[in-house]
């Protein structure tokens, strides 16, 4: 199968292709030996947000803290 890639680097994959996969949004892209390999990825948003979480290095008791800061906040203006 051929696929063309257009003037702005899209491609499109064939659907008998990625009828196989199932529900897939995210590819890794990877260039070996001039070839392009694309490996699907199924991202699991918590997995995202714990990621983030410790590039931020908060805590659980952080989180905890700015949740009951927050409900607390939200009591005062609903009075």
């Amino acid at each position: 199968m051929l696929a063309k890639i257009t003037a702005k680097n899209q491609l499109t994959l064939p659907k008998s292709v990625t009828n196989d996969l199932g529900p897939v949004e995210y590819f890794d892209v990877q260039a070996r030996d001039g070839q392009i390999v694309l490996t699907p990825v199924r991202i699991q948003r918590a997995d995202a947000v714990r990621a983030q979480l410790a590039k931020l290095d908060l805590t659980e008791r952080d989180i905890a803290d700015a949740v009951a800061w927050s409900r607390k906040g939200a009591r005062s203006r609903s009075k």
